[in-house]
Parts: structure tokens; sequence; C-alpha cells
């Protein structure tokens, strides 16, 4: 579901109403047009008054689940629809969900910015919270106790901060939650709009992003790194991870417990850092989840994490759980180069042979190819 708190809501409306304001009347009728939507989520969120989309082949399996009232389809999706959701099959279904989320939340960026949100009443300070010079607060933040926030430092409307939080000066807070005992260090922009376009090099139109940001306890984020809300689910941050200087992190990110992310790193839309424990990786977790990483990637979900497996530092954990000694013997190491190869990498995966086996090796390797190895 979309947060109103952040995002204005123009519904409820009926479902064939709905369809006639983005100009797309008929697709619908009876009982079916007569669908109150009091609102839009994701496939797997979406409750028997959502509306949803699943534009590509790829959304069939949360579709066959999906307890939505109603989804936008493309026309290969229409049989897939299960019974009790109404499937609207459009052309270009992506493009009509757009029309309906500028609809439902007009002016998403706008009403972000002026920060207009009375509706949400006066911000809310537990004690022994100091608030810097030149700070601006909007209507219905709430800040926990003994959390300092520095000068010049901007927090948007509904935005909450958990006890004992340090946000430093020059700041950015809009459409996020903030956990306990988090750092923000100077010039850190959180919530800020997701790189989503339609109709890539024509009239590249704006997806409206209407998620939030999620950042749990303990998180410490370096100077000016951007974390991107969600288009409609949330940008989540998890408990203790550490993000360096200058990290972008896109809309729909997932970053699991404990996570190391050095300076430099960018991870695209919708990609998944997993969960690291005493013992290795979780149960349930893909093995290609990982804890740190340590060059300079751009992680991208059309590049599988598998290939970064191998980028720890000097140890890592193997698949089994148990504790590996040197990077070049390690489980995560083998993966790494194997998935090279697969990609049809062959050169770089000789290269990654010629120094197996030795910390140092691997040392002398990113010293000679550090830029062959970075994933784009």
């Amino acid at each position: 579901m979309v947060d109103t708190r952040f995002h204005r809501f123009a519904g409820p409306v009926a479902l064939g109403a709905l369809l006639e304001q983005i100009g797309l009347p008929g697709l619908v009728d009876g009982s079916e047009a007569e669908l109150i939507i009091s609102g839009v989520a994701e496939l797997d969120l979406a409750g028997p008054n959502d509306l949803a989309l699943a534009a590509h082949t790829s959304y069939i399996e949360e579709l066959r689940r999906t307890n939505a009232g109603a989804v936008f389809v493309s026309g290969a999706l229409r049989d897939v629809v299960p019974a009790g959701t109404v499937g609207v099959a459009a052309d270009k279904a992506h493009n009509a969900f757009a029309d309906v989320l500028d609809f439902l939340y007009p002016s998403s960026t706008r009403s972000i910015i002026a920060a207009g949100r009375d509706d949400l009443g006066a911000p809310i300070f537990e004690r022994d919270v100091t608030i810097g010079s030149n700070v601006v607060i909007g209507a219905g933040v709430e800040i926990g106790r003994g959390t300092i926030i520095g000068a010049n430092t901007v927090i948007g409307a509904g935005v909450t901060i958990g006890r004992n939080c340090t946000i430093a000066a020059n700041c950015t807070i809009d459409c996020a939650h903030i956990g306990n005992d988090v750092v923000l260090h100077s010039g850190v922009r959180i919530g800020t709009e997701g790189f989503g376009w339609l109709d890539f090099g024509s009239s590249n139109r704006k997806i409206p992003q209407l998620g939030r940001v999620i950042i749990q306890d303990r998180v410490e984020v370096g100077a000016n790194s951007t974390i991107d809300r969600g288009a409609l689910g949330d940008t989540v941050i998890g408990d203790g991870t550490k993000i360096d200087n200058l990290v972008q992190i896109g809309h729909n990110v997932a970053i699991g417990r404990h996570c190391v992310i050095v300076s430099q790193v960018g991870i695209s839309g919708s990609a998944t850092l997993g969960v690291v424990s005493p013992r290795g990786l979780l149960p349930g977790l893909e093995r290609k989840a990982l804890s740190r990483i340590w060059m300079v990637p751009v992680v991208s979900p059309r590049h599988p994490l598998a290939k970064l497996e191998g980028l720890y530092h000097c140890r890592g954990w193997g698949a089994d759980g148990r504790r590996r000694g040197d990077i070049g013997s390690c489980h995560h190491w083998r993966r790494f180069r194997r998935a090279w190869a697969s990609g049809g990498d062959q050169e770089l995966a000789r290269r990654f042979e010629t120094c197996r086996g030795t910390g140092a090796g691997y040392k002398r390797f990113l010293a000679r190819d550090r830029r062959d190895a970075q994933i784009v």
C-alpha cells in the first residue's frame, strides 16, 4: 500500500469511473466496474480493494497468488488472473497503470517538496531532542528521545525518526521511517525519487515513485550517499548495516542485516543483498546473497549477485555455514569464477584462475584489473 502520510490519495473511486478518467472506458462492465478502488499496491501485498500491475510474464507466479481486487495485465497474462480478481487487459498495461497513479496520487513529487500536510498535525518530539540551526521539520514528523538533528537539515512531512539517532548537517529526509541508533552523516539524502521511466528514447515518461524508505536500527550511512524511495513498495536497509560515503541505492532495494558497503558502490532498483549471521547465510536465503562489497561494482538485477560472492575482503562463510580461510579457496570464490565463466567472459575467469589460492594473489588481481572487474 502507498503510505498516505507521504502521498495524498484522491480516491476512493469505482474501477469503471477510474478507467474512464484515464481514457480507457469499456474495459470492465457490470459488477466489475463497481469495484471500489481504495489504493494501489504490489501484487504480493495487494488487498481486495487494491489495484495492482502485472505487465510482464515475469509476474506470473505473483499474479497467481495475488489477493488484489483488480490487476492491470498484458494480453499474455489475461488467462492467469485468479478467480475473484478483476483482470484489466491493456495494450500498454504499464502506461495505463502510470496514468492511474497520476490520477490517484496527483502531484506526488510537488506535494512532497511543498510539505503542505496540515492534516498530519504538528511535529512530535520526545525529551532531550537537539535541533540545530536552520533545521526545517515538516508536519506530522515524530522524533524520538535523545536524537540530534544537525544544522540545515530538512525533514519532510510524516517522517519518523527513532531514539538516540544522529542526523548530521545538510541532510534531507523524505518518505522515510528511521529506527533507533541510526547515524546519517553530512549530505545524506533519504527518500529521493527512484529512477523509473517509461517509453525510453521517446517521451521518457516518469513513473510516479510512491514508496518509502525503511531504515532499521543501528544503520550508519556515510556522507553524500543517497537512498531512493520505492516505486510502490519499500526500499529497506536492514539492522546494523553500514554504508560508506558516496553510495547510491536505487528504489525497492532490499539490504539485509549487518551488511557492509564501501564507497562509490551503486545498487540499482530492486536488487537484493542478503543477511549474514555468525554461521553464514541465514536459512532460507538465496545462495546468491552477500554481506560485503569491497570493490566499486554497479549491482543490477540483470547481473546475478552470484557474480559478487567472491568479493569478500579476505575471508568468507561457505554455504554450509562454516568459516572459510583464504578467499582464493572459499566456496564463494569458486562460485564467483564459475559465474564469470558461464557469463561468457572467459578471459576474466582465466585471470582469476591464475591468482586463486592466496589473498595476495587476489590483491594483485585487483591492482592489475580493477577496471575490468567492475560489474556494469
